[in-house]
């Protein structure tokens, strides 16, 4: 393999008039879009973008993300993808750690790239649509379609995302071509019969993260499907073109199924054209996978991943079995152990997942550690991190992920929580995650997150955020007394607050920093 890019000539080459990419009443065939690519790949390399050289897409989920991306990567150049919700501030760091020379994104994003540009390396802006003031227009930037693709090595960087930067400064993750195209055809081919040339593919996740890179764009191109791509995330809007589109394959986060079913007229929506939906980013809350499930008669099937790997390591594979409340397997080729802080393997349960009376959570939770092709090269120019999040051992090289986990003998595994998440209470340990599976069985609660906050007596104590289902008469005591009576004492939020929505990341993620930074200013 010579370029991750290839994949996508190759399916080009093997279905050139089937549907790519579908977007606002618009179908580009593959033959179409691999010429796209090209122009798109002609035009940078004009400008003299090659081997190497990072470029900047900034877009939301739009067709010209899919040319830019594969276009970049056509030119022999490294994509760095961009949070196309992140201010001046927030890219600036992006642009001077990657030292991208172009940056691709909308008319109205345009002067937040100029606002930076004299501290970064940026040189050319390229703008979808009309072209702003010192822009130039994406169809104005294009050059030859025929262009002949770079040759680029498996360990070559093919894309440098950046993580959330929740703890610091975002860190770049440099993921190799092999990498990603390792992980995206084991994506494509864990579900039954594999992503298929009918197959059409719900674009919803946002493509500058890697879930929807990977599983969902990537996964789909390699394999000869169709993909949907959604700018925003709107839960009426997107069940409606599952609807009237019969797409076939849905990934999301646990926010969007959660927002699904929250919807007034959810029981309406006909969904019966999935054939199968995923879910990762973070666990997905068993009761909210079950109002899915029950609500529309297709099974959600949980996986685990990071940016760092690629991202899947773990997924319920439909074929091979699945078990609610797991994130599954290891994906063939990948290794995964559960560690101490000695890096000793800890035993597997029988069988999973745990109820709080079958054992104590403490005596088998350890941090997921994982090894594969798909495993990151490393961060980017931060050999500190880099010797912080590696451990050789066994002949392997074993990322930790920081989340606690446990497994069974089964080779089923389970998050039960961020190892940074934990709270430690009186000498207890707490797993926010345990205290909010419980909080959505209540029919008051249409969403929850916990954290910890300070204790004067116990060091820490649990504090509950919760949305309440519209219309719902609910008190804090209420919550409290219902998780008393199903949680162990020091387990159950001693204070509950009651929020209209929780802060989230763009890709559903709910930020506990911003929760916990509500407490200190409540102080």
């Amino acid at each position: 393999m010579t370029n991750l890019v290839t994949h996508v000539g190759g399916t080009a080459d093997e279905h050139p008039a089937e549907t790519a990419v579908a977007y606002d009443g618009h179908e580009f065939t593959y033959r179409e879009l691999w010429g796209q690519i090209g122009a798109f790949a002609s035009g940078l390399a004009d400008h003299g973008i090659g081997e190497g050289d990072r470029v900047g897409v900034y877009l939301p989920n739009l067709p010209q993300f899919v040319v830019a991306f594969h276009g970049t990567l056509r030119a022999g150049g490294v994509v760095v993808p961009m949070n196309p919700q992140y201010k001046a501030r927030e890219i600036t760091h992006l642009l001077t750690d990657s030292e991208a020379s172009v940056v691709v994104t909308i008319p109205d994003l345009a002067p937040v790239v100029e606002a930076v540009r004299e501290d970064t390396a940026v040189e050319e802006v390229v703008t979808v649509g009309a072209a702003a003031e010192t822009s130039t227009a994406f169809s104005e930037f294009v050059g030859d379609p025929d262009f002949e693709t770079v040759a680029r090595a498996d360990d070559d960087v093919a894309v440098q995302p950046y993580t959330s930067g929740t703890t610091g400064q975002p860190k770049g993750v440099r993921l190799t071509h092999d990498n990603l195209a390792s992980n995206a055809e084991m994506s494509a081919s864990i579900i039954p019969d594999g992503v298929r040339t009918d197959d059409k593919q719900l674009g919803v996740l946002p493509l500058f993260h890697i879930y929807g890179m990977t599983v969902v764009m990537n996964a789909t191109l390699f394999s000869g499907g169709a993909y949907y791509p959604l700018p925003t995330w709107d839960a009426e809007q997107a069940m409606g073109l599952v609807e009237s589109e019969n797409l076939t394959l849905m990934h999301g986060v646990p926010a969007m199924y959660n927002d699904v079913i929250n919807q007034p007229d959810a029981e309406s929506f006909d969904l019966s054209s999935l054939r199968l939906c995923g879910v990762g980013g973070s666990g997905i809350p068993v009761e909210v996978l079950r109002r899915f499930e029950e609500l529309y008669d297709v099974n959600i099937y949980e996986g685990y991943g990071l940016t760092e790997t690629s991202p899947v390591t773990h997924f319920n594979s439909p074929e091979k079995g699945r078990r609610v409340g797991s994130i599954g397997k290891p994906l063939p080729g990948v290794h995964s152990l559960v560690v101490d802080d000695d890096f000793a393997e800890i035993p597997p349960v029988d069988r999973g997942p745990l109820a709080e009376d079958d054992a104590e959570l403490d005596d088998v939770v350890g941090e997921i550690v994982v090894s594969g092709p798909n495993v990151m090269q490393g961060y980017h120019e931060r050999p500190e991190a880099n010797a912080e999040v590696f451990t050789e051992r066994d002949g392997r090289r074993w990322f930790h992920t920081g989340d606690l986990g446990y497994h069974d003998e089964d080779g089923y595994y389970y998050v039960v929580d961020r190892e940074k998440h934990m709270i430690v209470t009186g000498g207890y340990n707490v797993y926010p995650r345990e205290v909010e599976e419980l909080l959505f069985e209540h029919e008051a609660i249409a969403d929850a997150a916990v954290v910890g906050i300070p204790d004067d007596r116990r060091g820490e104590t649990v504090k509950a955020f919760v949305v309440p289902v519209p219309g719902a008469d609910v008190t804090a005591d209420e919550i409290r007394e219902f998780c008393l009576a199903n949680l162990a004492e020091y387990k159950h939020p001693r204070e509950v607050a009651f929020v209209d929505e929780l802060p989230r990341t763009t890709t559903g993620k709910v930020q506990k920093f911003e929760l916990r930074a509500r407490e200190e200013g409540d102080d």
